[in-house]
């Protein structure tokens, strides 16, 4: 059974996943985990997530209130502790600022078009949530219809938010996130962008289920498919 440092190393590996990738920056971004006794291990704030150890981490509960540590929890605490109220399947929750991502939002261009059946297949549609104060309490109010049924949300301006089942799989959907962008990016440089028929995309959905994705689907807003969307048990 893993112990509490075990879970406190797998926090530092992801941050330091993030910053050597250049999806966080300076003192940018979070990253929490839920424990077996349902507390929540989360970064402080104002620390560089290529530089956080382990002993720094803080332990908080689902209200927010610190258990644990000696800094100060990070200031977009409230956005983790929702996801965990969300949604129980949910063990990991990381917060970054991809850069094609951001820049998608600033542009005013969403992600959630049925374009690669990869990213149909492990994190669903990718909704963007409307422009919220950082920080504040109007910031998880925009992100609750989204984090219900979405494993990663773009958030206007503010980079993502990504969930797994565990801190590792909430990193490897940030990864998919960006590479995602990227891969839009470049197709829409190079000419117009053809999303998937519905009939692939249905087709796509029926293999999730096969595969034990059970969880609600947003709505794709190209073809209007609901895709069944369950990306913390992939």
């Amino acid at each position: 059974m893993k112990s509490e440092w075990d879970f406190r190393r797998d926090v530092v590996f992801v941050c330091r996943m993030l910053y050597d990738r250049g999806h966080v920056t300076a003192l940018d971004g979070n990253v929490s985990l839920r424990l077996p006794d349902g507390s929540i291990l989360l970064t402080p704030s104002g620390c560089c997530k290529g530089f956080v150890t382990e002993d720094e981490l803080i332990r908080i509960d689902l209200d927010g209130n610190k258990l644990s540590g000696y800094g100060k929890p990070s200031s977009e605490i409230r956005m983790h502790t929702l996801a965990y109220r969300l949604r129980p399947d949910v063990g990991g929750v990381a917060h970054a600022h991809p850069k094609t991502c951001v820049a998608f939002s600033l542009a005013g261009v969403p992600l959630n078009d049925c374009l690669m059946p990869e990213v149909i297949l492990s994190i669903g549609s990718i909704p963007t949530a409307s422009y919220a104060t950082p920080t504040t309490e109007d910031l998880p109010k925009s992100l609750e219809q989204y984090l219900a049924s979405s494993d990663a949300v773009v958030m206007e301006r503010h980079g993502a938010v990504t969930l797994g089942r565990d801190v590792m799989s909430a990193y490897f959907n940030m990864e998919r996130l960006e590479h995602a962008a990227q891969t839009v990016y470049m197709a829409r440089t190079l000419g117009s962008v053809r999303s998937l028929p519905p009939s692939e995309v249905e087709r796509l959905m029926r293999i999730r289920e096969d595969l034990g994705f059970k969880s609600p689907a947003p709505r794709c807003h190209v073809c209007g498919t609901e895709q069944a969307h369950d990306a913390s048990s992939h």
